[in-house]
């Protein structure tokens, strides 16, 4: 299994690398033992933050509210939970990585 996943009853939980400040969000590969995630939206006043949680709920299908952002607030490394009921093999599947 992947480093940066964790998947346990209904809840998944992602470590992540975040490149803040590029032309669009997309996911980026492995980056070490994290997912690697690119955001179209500068680090100030907790946009980038943002921009990731609504990126994750849409990806997910959940509601933004369902993505909680665990640790890593003013950090590039983050990990966030989210409540989606999907086993590792529905998250990979939806993040396209086998």
């Amino acid at each position: 299994m992947k480093p940066w996943l964790v998947c346990n009853g209904t809840t998944v939980k992602l470590t992540l690398h975040i490149q803040p400040g590029a032309k669009k969000t997309e996911l980026a590969g492995e980056h070490g033992d994290s997912l690697k995630i690119r955001l179209a939206a500068p680090p100030v006043d907790g946009k980038a933050n943002a921009v990731l949680l609504a990126y994750l709920s849409g990806l997910f299908k959940v509601a933004k509210r369902d993505v909680l952002l665990l640790s890593g607030d003013k950090s590039r490394h983050k990990v966030i939970l989210i409540e989606s009921g999907l086993t590792a093999a529905d998250v990979l599947a939806l993040l396209q990585l086998h």
